[in-house]
């Protein structure tokens, strides 16, 4: 790596600082206040006894997500989508990306016929808000599970999850690959890409475009390498968050 520093005095490969409050709300199942730098988003996790009609009678389990922005989380105000009465395009997406994530570590038989959906409410935007999101939900949905466990809902034995999942944005600003941007950084990105890693470094999605000037493979690496490295330090802080006591 070089030795360009950023606005925030950050080396181009070091994360914002990351801080996961698990147990933050009192009636969820599960729940985790995750903070990337500026962005904060609540994951609280809603555990039910049964699934979808689509579901019903084939032994396995769901878990999905919502994900939504309060009206201040920016700079300027927006109105609540519910009271448009439409959810918007890039709503709809990142929760189908949080979904996707949280089910690629998760064994929905072991799970049994049980549903969990996390909300992935965001607080405060400062960029990577559904790379915050997806690192909150898992703790959220860990700890969710481990509820549904102690209740009987699912079977002593059984281990729905077999991996961790986090991600993290990364992004070629003024040429150089760089690592979990702020929006200040991520505004001017040539090329922003969000990567979403287990916790063996196996990849679920990455979703990556030039927004400026096209990238090479050489670069596409360098992005990717940045990526699986910032998720290995984002899984050591949801396991050190799910070994301490819940707030």
């Amino acid at each position: 790596m070089t030795d360009v520093t950023r606005a925030d005095g950050r080396a181009i490969d070091q994360l914002r600082e990351v801080t996961i409050e698990r147990g933050w709300s009192a009636q969820a199942e599960g729940s985790a206040l995750v903070s990337f730098g500026g962005t904060k988003v609540l994951c609280t996790a809603s555990f039910t006894n049964g699934v979808p009609r689509w579901l019903t009678g084939k032994g396995k389990g769901w878990v999905t997500a919502e994900y939504a922005m309060l009206p201040r989380a920016t700079n300027t105000r927006n109105d609540r989508e519910s009271v448009k009465g439409k959810i918007g395009g890039r709503t709809h997406e990142i929760s189908r990306l949080i979904g996707r994530a949280l089910r690629a570590v998760v064994d929905t038989k072991a799970l049994g016929e049980n549903t969990i959906v996390i909300d992935c409410d965001v607080l405060q935007a400062d960029g990577g808000t559904r790379t915050a999101a997806i690192t909150g939900a898992y703790v959220a949905l860990a700890d969710a599970i481990a509820w549904g466990r102690e209740k009987k809902f699912i079977a002593q034995r059984s281990e729905p999850l077999f991996d961790s999942v986090a991600a993290v944005s990364v992004g070629i600003i003024d040429g150089e690959p760089m690592l979990d941007l702020a929006y200040v950084e991520d505004v001017r990105a040539e090329t922003d890409m969000n990567i979403v890693v287990t916790g063996r470094g196996l990849f679920v999605e990455v979703q990556g475009t030039a927004e400026g000037a096209p990238f090479d493979k050489r670069e596409l690496d360098a992005l990717l390498e940045l990526g699986i490295a910032g998720c290995a330090q984002l899984r050591d802080v949801q396991a050190e968050a799910l070994a301490g006591a819940a707030r």
